[in-house]
């Protein structure tokens, strides 16, 4: 690696043997598509809450979160607010709910509700969502390692995600729960390591620290107006419950993990660990956000490297010093935060402890990439293949499918990671991209489970009048460039909202509308 002394190449390599070890040894132990896809139901509540933990707290976070802070305020935090609440609503009413039909996809119950067309629109919407995740995660362990290592963006993707490949394919669901645990305790050490360093660099301390966030409004959660046309707190929450609800609820990721289980009560205590384990290590890193705002605020000529290279990334290739000087000169921090803790960590942090911080962050990445190629590929092979193509396929085979669409949604999201490349922020990409796909989604689960009474006519009506809804909604600029009255009053971040409330409330109201006027015609 161009940029790092020999030790930390070493303990990057040393842990990505581990990591590829980890799926050789469960390898052997992988005999059937239900060890593979759920383990047999033999692992611990614990193991299961921190690899929850973990898939949560991706390179998304450990890039993207400080980078908002940095460049914001913590308004974004009030997402990692929202968790208890939708945390409670899935011990209630999911986890019950999928420990009794014991099914491994999340989603085969949808056709037994509503019809083919139900099952078959919740996968793609999954699967979209997963390729969008994975996409964004890869762009953001390739933004950090390439400003550490020196290497291009592809580069790294590829050497990462080949990693990922090997022990995932190799291990299946069990290989992935406990790299994720060994995971979770190193991402976590990384981000105490980062906080400390910063906070021993800052003359004064946490005082400066606190006194420099207050003077610049950085401690904010955002406005408490009830204004839904901005990310406003109760924006933030609404989208937070709405998308925590959607991971907690309907997400295959974390379907697998509650039947991975061994009992009932295992799978809730799961739930719970990583709700306790996020919210306060997500508070960790707007902590670090606000820590280095604080840090290049009193020395500002050490980021200035980092605002020529962020001025460059938006100007034509051939644009010279001079113009990317003076565009340099007009970026608002928000224009180049995901780009200030990689150049923190090369430029301040010890040799050997980047070794272990790029592993973090490494792990950050791989944990929730490894799950995601996991969840999609046994929903792919169940939901589309199995269904569709091959109903009557054995076990062998079916195993063998499992392995090979693992890879190649991997193979996949690194390909939308590669054409993620230039976007300013990681984690605005992705809660854009979450929203649009997730509101469908979750708008035809709750019909399912909240309104009995709801059948296949009112699910397709609702389900269309959302889908319409969320179109108009994510394509709103476009459209109103031609019609400028057919323009979105909400923030972006309300789609998932306004989406999945389409759906649910349409389908309920054609209900009750239909079922009065059987009434009245008997």
């Amino acid at each position: 690696m161009k940029n790092l002394p020999l030790l930390d190449i070493a303990i990057i390599v040393i842990y990505l043997v581990a990591m590829v070890g980890v799926g050789i040894y469960f390898s052997r132990k992988n005999k059937s598509s239900e060890q593979y896809t759920k383990a047999s139901g033999a692992i611990p509540g614990w193991a299961i809450g921190l690899s929850l933990y973990a898939t949560f707290l991706s390179s998304n976070t450990f890039i993207g979160v400080p980078g908002k802070a940095f460049g914001s305020n913590w308004n974004s935090f009030v997402f990692s607010l929202s968790m208890p609440f939708a945390a409670i609503v899935a011990y209630k009413l999911f986890i019950p709910f999928y420990r009794s039909v014991q099914e491994v996809s999340a989603y085969s119950h949808l056709e037994k509700r509503f019809g083919l067309w139900a099952r078959t629109y919740a996968v793609l919407c999954f699967i979209f969502t997963q390729l969008a995740r994975m996409g964004s995660i890869f762009f953001g362990i390739a933004l950090s390692l390439q400003a550490l290592t020196g290497y291009d963006m592809q580069s790294i993707m590829l050497v990462t995600g080949i990693c990922i490949v090997i022990y995932t394919v190799l291990g299946g669901i069990e290989a992935v729960i406990w790299t994720e645990v060994i995971q979770a305790i190193l991402l976590t050490f990384g981000a105490l390591l980062i906080l400390f360093t910063i906070i021993g660099k800052v003359p004064g301390g946490v005082s400066e620290i606190v006194q420099i966030g207050q003077d610049n409004g950085k401690f904010s959660l955002g406005s408490f107006s009830l204004d839904f046309t901005s990310a406003t707190f109760w924006v933030i929450l609404l989208y937070g419950f709405f998308i925590n609800l959607n991971n907690f609820g309907i997400d295959q990721n974390y379907v697998q993990r509650y039947h991975a289980a061994a009992t009932p009560q295992a799978a809730a205590k799961s739930l719970w660990i990583c709700v306790l384990m996020y919210v306060p290590i997500s508070l960790l890193f707007f902590v670090i956000g606000s820590c280095l705002f604080a840090y290049y605020h009193l020395h500002p000529e050490l980021i200035e490297g980092v605002k020529l290279k962020a001025a460059a990334e938006g100007l034509p290739l051939r644009s010279t010093a001079a113009q990317i000087k003076l565009a340099a000169q007009n970026l608002k921090p928000s224009d180049y935060g995901d780009k200030v803790m990689p150049m923190f960590m090369v430029k301040e942090i010890p040799t050997g402890l980047v070794g272990l911080i790029i592993s973090a962050i490494m792990s950050a990445a791989m944990s929730t990439i490894s799950s995601g190629m996991n969840a999609t590929a046994t929903v792919f092979c169940i939901d589309i293949y199995k269904r569709y193509f091959k109903p009557n396929l054995g076990e062998k085979q079916f195993l063998k499918m499992l392995y090979i669409a693992t890879a190649i949604f991997g193979i996949a999201g690194m390909g939308v990671g590669i054409m993620l490349i230039g976007t300013k922020s990681v984690l605005d990409i992705w809660w854009e991209l979450s929203g649009i796909f997730s509101g469908g989604m979750l708008g035809l689960f709750l019909l399912g489970i909240l309104s009995r009474q709801s059948r296949n006519l009112e699910a397709m009506i609702a389900t269309t009048i959302g889908i319409v809804v969320i179109l108009w909604m994510s394509l709103s600029d476009k459209i109103a460039a031609t019609y400028p009255h057919l323009k979105s009053p909400f923030d972006s971040n309300m789609i998932i909202v306004i989406g999945t409330l389409s759906i649910f409330l349409t389908g309920v109201i054609i209900t009750r509308i239909r079922g009065e006027k059987l009434e009245s015609s008997i």
